[in-house]
């Protein structure tokens, strides 16, 4: 193929606004993208020029995999993106490539184990069931969101991070503010410096310290010299704002367990299939608006008969490809028996989240809890009527009415 021809054949740019989308409804935009092609030309709100979108499941996985697709480049450039306050901070975990990228998350792996969740699963039981126990002393009806699955994360990334019980409130509201579109650059950047100096000096005070929670890994890590100060602050500002997607995560969950009552019947009697079933919702639920951050072409590379060359910006679409009809039957029904599911709504590659098995424990602990001590529990409002955010990054009910 001849550069003329390359040039002919570059698909038209789109805009994608990434307008607010009622209730869990998949983006139609998005729908249209991937319709259009496995490799389409998007623009976004803010930042400049126009960048690729990689949709197929087997093309995200390629992309987010490959060393020739890097985030550090990011760092130079002004791509196209959603947030208007999107600031690389030069450092951070999220824009390293290996070996820095290897080398930070290291660190805290021993948290995000298998033997270091369970370190926090009883705690996290206990602390989940007195909240259950206080929303349903306080009688029906209640916001689900506020009563249980906006404390429950919080409580459970501060006690996995190391942050006092007393600084829990402190923490969600810059994590909030950060991750809202709405508020403008200013207030997101002054909480981001806010919760950046409060990390600094929690992890200052562990640098000897041989406890388990990541403040102390990382200051541990820091005291050795394995890590700089700012990039173990950098690294834990990342992971306690991404231990509250589980409130957006299960708020979407349980809007549509309770919007098709027959599901949340179903896990009722069957308990043994709730770890399959989260793992399926997962899969289904918009997690975010349009998509999170590029990476860079570090090179040419051919992606389905594109050419994307060197220098050129790359966005990857998780949604899309937990929809790829390609890989998933029948991809926008909830089929609990699906199995295998090799959904990708925690990521691929070396950015994979980190708290993938924290989130999963988190979630099944929700389900199980919920279902099993309110058996009648219910929306107060017509699934329509539950208000979701608006002008967020992250998708999730703002609140969640229900009864019993």
């Amino acid at each position: 193929m001849t550069e003329e021809t390359l040039t002919e054949t570059l698909p038209p740019v789109r805009h994608w606004p990434a307008l607010d989308l009622p209730g869990t409804d998949f983006d139609p935009v998005l729908r249209e993208l991937m319709a259009e092609g496995p490799v389409t030309r998007i623009t976004l709100p803010n930042g400049e020029g126009w960048a690729w979108l990689v949709t197929r499941h087997d093309d995200v996985r390629l992309v987010t995999n490959d060393p020739r697709f890097g985030r550090e480049a990011v760092m130079d450039r002004q791509v196209t993106r959603l947030a208007p306050h999107f600031i690389p901070a030069r450092g951070a975990v999220g824009f390293l490539d290996p070996p820095d990228h290897t080398r930070l998350r290291r660190t805290v792996a021993a948290a995000f184990t298998a033997r270091g969740v369970e370190r926090v699963r009883e705690k996290s039981r206990r602390m989940l069931q007195e909240l259950v126990d206080a929303m349903l002393s306080h009688g029906p009806p209640a916001d689900l969101t506020t009563a249980v699955l906006g404390p429950f994360p919080i409580a459970v990334i501060c006690e996995l991070m190391g942050v006092p019980a007393d600084d829990r409130e402190a923490m969600h509201t810059w994590t909030q503010l950060i991750l809202s579109s709405a508020h403008g650059a200013d207030v997101s950047e002054k909480a981001k410096r806010e919760m950046s100096a409060y990390f600094s000096a929690l992890i200052g005070r562990r640098q000897g310290s041989t406890a388990e929670d990541v403040a102390s890994l990382l200051g541990a890590a820091v005291g050795r010299g394995e890590v700089t100060a700012e990039e173990a602050v950098g690294l834990a500002v990342l992971l306690q704002i991404g231990g509250e997607a589980v409130t957006n995560n299960s708020g979407q969950m349980f809007h549509v367990l309770l919007s098709r009552p027959e599901l949340a019947e179903r896990l009722r009697r069957e308990p043994e299939i709730r770890p399959r079933a989260v793992d399926e919702l997962l899969r289904w639920i918009p997690h975010r608006n349009a998509v999170g951050l590029s990476r860079i072409a570090l090179e040419d590379v051919e992606i389905r008969g594109v050419r994307i060359r060197a220098g050129d910006a790359v966005y990857v679409s998780y949604l899309a490809a937990n929809r790829d009809p390609g890989v998933f039957a029948d991809p926008d029904a909830i089929d609990f028996s699906r199995s295998p599911n090799p959904h990708v709504s925690f990521g691929f590659g070396p950015h994979f989240c980190p708290g993938a098995m924290l989130a999963r424990l988190e979630s099944e602990l929700l389900v199980g809890t919920l279902l099993d001590r309110v058996p009648g529990l219910r929306l107060a409002v017509a699934p329509r009527d539950v208000p979701f955010k608006k002008g967020a990054l992250i998708r999730g009910p703002e609140a969640l009415p229900v009864t019993w």
